[in-house]
């Protein structure tokens, strides 16, 4: 038991600690102690999280045979929420956590980089999945419920930036208030949030991003877009809160490749 607990720790660890140590200030290393402190309160609910996604694993086919930039690789993306152009031939999928701090820190210093020189030109689509950590981040589930909910009265992008942005301010009564401030229709959104009903939907990302090799939030897959636009066959994987010049080097890798 206590050897299953200590690598179910060492699991979660992992999962949102995803980046360079040596690239770490002072702020990121303070915000790692939080996320150790966090851990010791949390190895039953992590023991229960992984038994969930082994669930949801067992239920779905095998992956495809992986390279290790995983060129063989298919990742469904069904219905999630995506920007740019749905029919661009290149498409980035982010699999993250509303309360990881580095997530925060991604959409901050290099999502909005991305956004404006490939997602809003139409040289990429852009698909975000949900990958929370309840154990870790008690709130983040709730949150991802919270924008699915948003996304039903076509603010989903409008909840998304919010929840980031207040990252630390995630309680049932926080989502109401952010719900409030984006003018949602609040009746609905709480009978909504109250009912859970998005539940499944989030534990179906967590469920393929287990099976795609997602070790960390925030984890991004950049592929060739299928031909409904409901799966891409990922030709490189980039893990952690990485500068904006990786992505930039690997995108335009895949839309003008070196001869």
């Amino acid at each position: 038991m206590r050897k299953c607990l200590a690598l179910a720790v060492l699991l979660t660890f992992t999962f949102c600690l995803a980046q360079p140590v040596f690239s770490q200030t002072s702020d990121d290393l303070k915000t790692i102690r939080e996320e150790i402190n966090s851990l010791k309160e949390g190895q039953t609910a992590i023991q229960k999280d992984l038994q969930e996604i082994k669930k949801l694993l067992a239920s779905r086919p095998a992956p495809a045979a992986q390279t290790a930039e995983f060129k063989e690789a298919v990742l469904n993306i069904g219905d999630d929420p995506f920007k740019g152009d749905k029919n661009a031939k290149l498409t980035l999928v982010e699999f993250s956590d509303f309360q990881c701090p580095f997530c925060a820190k991604h959409v901050r210093e290099t999502f909005t980089k991305i956004d404006e020189e490939y997602v809003k030109t139409g040289k990429i689509k852009y698909v975000f999945m949900d990958f929370p950590l309840e154990s870790l981040h008690p709130n983040a589930f709730k949150a991802a419920e919270a924008a699915n909910c948003a996304g039903e009265q076509g603010k989903y992008w409008e909840m998304h930036d919010i929840l980031f942005a207040n990252n630390k301010a995630l309680s049932p009564k926080d989502l109401t208030k952010h719900a409030e401030a984006i003018g949602l229709d609040m009746p609905k959104f709480q009978e909504c949030l109250d009912s859970g009903k998005n539940a499944a939907e989030i534990r179906k990302d967590m469920a393929e991003g287990m099976g795609a090799g997602v070790k960390g939030t925030p984890t991004s897959f950049l592929g060739l877009t299928g031909p409904d636009g409901s799966k891409i066959k990922v030709t490189k994987i980039l893990r952690g809160a990485i500068p904006y010049s990786n992505f930039k080097e690997a995108i335009e890798g895949v839309i003008s490749p070196k001869k």
